[in-house]
């Protein structure tokens, strides 16, 4: 297994944890603090699991499970966090994480949903498959939605949170002729004439 978190002591709890629970089955083989070396730790260690803390410095836990899923395609990734907001999580399973685990200050408390993964289980609270359930209702019922791209998803959570064309560049780290361009595109693709109507569009299929 390889850990991509920033905290010293979570990390160390699994690595002195995971071998005794699973009688030396488990073990962690690769560990970075910096979400920005994800790809090469797991295409280098190639694990079985790569556990993902979301809420990482720049450039995050979403885009390290991305960029494992390219450089390890066969490596299962479980997204973690503290945080109760589901959308986070399922932004990180639309990214390419295969499960998603609650964290907390104690390891002990994800080595069995752990184990299930090296076995190949897909784990999630059944909360959270409670609400990706419904967002995917949703969605049948706005087909245009469905056609978006991870990208596009991104932008189109911006518009609805009111962020400017100048606020959307530096989030997604792109020019402001680039948000434009994308934007006209995705509004283009939802049949929408407004970015008021995209937002209003993506609330009714369970984007945001």
């Amino acid at each position: 297994m390889a850990v991509v978190d920033d905290h010293d002591l979570f990390v160390r709890g699994l690595e002195l944890l995971l071998p005794e629970v699973s009688g030396g089955r488990a073990t962690v083989v690769a560990t970075t603090k910096d979400a920005a070396y994800a790809a090469s730790v797991v295409r280098h260690a190639v694990p079985d699991v790569v556990l993902v803390d979301l809420h990482m410095p720049p450039p995050g836990g979403i885009r390290a499970i991305r960029s494992v899923r390219q450089a390890a395609p066969r490596s299962r990734v479980l997204a973690m966090s503290g945080d109760d907001d589901p959308g986070i999580a399922i932004e990180a399973l639309r990214g390419g994480a295969t499960g998603f685990l609650p964290k907390s200050s104690d390891p002990a408390s994800l080595l069995q949903p752990l184990l299930a993964a090296l076995d190949g289980w897909a784990v999630m609270p059944d909360s959270l498959l409670a609400v990706v359930f419904e967002q995917d209702r949703r969605q049948a019922s706005h087909p245009a939605t469905e056609a978006l791209s991870e990208r596009e998803r991104e932008l189109l959570r911006w518009i609805s949170a009111g962020a400017s064309t100048v606020e959307m560049a530096g989030r997604m780290h792109v020019s402001e002729r680039t948000v434009k361009r994308m934007t006209a595109t995705l509004l283009r693709k939802l049949r929408v004439s407004s970015r008021a109507e995209a937002a209003a569009l993506a609330g009714s299929a369970g984007l945001l």
